[in-house]
């Protein structure tokens, strides 16, 4: 199977293309700038490939918030022009997207389904949201949701992260504030990659929540990854409120898995021993 990935010097993407194998063809953003339909149109119609994954997104969340249009342009816009060309070549499109399309319900507790009506609170989940209606006009879909990707990137470099800035911050020295009272499921790179590979190679469609089980805090999360690095360091808890971001964060965005288990694919661990695999992963280099 011929498969695309676009944003392969992104950290998703570049994981994708370390374990989808040798079929794989890797584009960054200077190789296929996706925001062009005719840009997008020419290159699929010389590739032919199987597959696209969409691994290329706009992330900074406050960035949204003060330039709207470019995150429309990049995570909704572009969506639509890959899945124009997608459907003209009868060619999967796989889209990936994220936990923050959720969040109106102040007071959830249970981890959202793929049935569950999205509601985003920020401009990035608006725009996220928007780029999954485009992406399901291609007859060939499958959309994936995770959250908090963190890991390693390929030969270009670093891709900025919570873990990494949580240790980034640690070597500084002061007091790391973060918030305590967000809800989510922070994610292994490594295993969302092999996930999707997994559901691309069964032929899977629609909408699956892919993550690592189980839920945390961002405080909490910190907390761990200071514990596992052997690192100390003052943190402290802090209310959304006290952290003052412009854009708004659900307060509780954990995803449900168990449609993506129920096909048999690669287990999702627990956020805790992801955790630990990456460390084991990232001391042995």
């Amino acid at each position: 199977m011929k498969i695309v990935i676009t944003g392969a010097r992104g950290l998703l993407g570049s994981v994708l293309c370390r374990e989808l194998g040798s079929e794989v063809i890797g584009l960054s953003r200077e190789q296929l700038d996706i925001t062009s339909a005719e840009a997008v149109r020419r290159t699929l119609d010389e590739i032919r490939p199987d597959a696209l994954i969409n691994a290329a997104a706009a992330t900074q969340v406050d960035q949204a918030e003060d330039e709207p249009r470019m995150h429309r342009i990049i995570n909704s816009d572009a969506v639509a022009n890959l899945a124009d060309a997608c459907a003209a070549l009868n060619c999967r499109l796989v889209h990936v997207s994220t936990d923050y399309v959720f969040g109106g319900d102040v007071d959830r507790t249970q981890p959202y389904r793929e049935e569950d009506e999205p509601e985003p609170q920020g401009t990035y989940g608006r725009m996220k949201r928007a780029g999954e209606r485009h992406a399901a006009r291609c007859t060939e879909h499958l959309i994936v949701r995770t959250c908090g990707l963190y890991g390693r990137v390929g030969r270009w470099g670093k891709t900025p992260n919570f873990v990494e800035r949580i240790l980034r911050l640690a070597t500084r020295g002061g007091r790391i504030r973060v918030v305590d009272d967000q809800h989510c499921t922070p994610s292994y790179a490594t295993h969302v990659a092999r996930a999707i590979g997994h559901l691309v190679q069964q032929r899977a469609s629609g909408i699956f929540h892919v993550v690592n089980t189980g839920e945390t805090t961002w405080f909490d999360f910190a907390q761990t990854i200071l514990r596992l690095a052997g690192v100390k360091a003052q943190i402290d808890p802090i209310s959304t409120e006290d952290y003052g971001a412009r854009a708004r964060r659900p307060s509780y965005s954990v995803l449900d898995t168990s449609k993506y288990h129920a096909t048999g694919g690669p287990p999702m661990p627990t956020w805790q021993e992801a955790l630990e695999e990456y460390f084991a992963s990232r001391e042995s280099r």
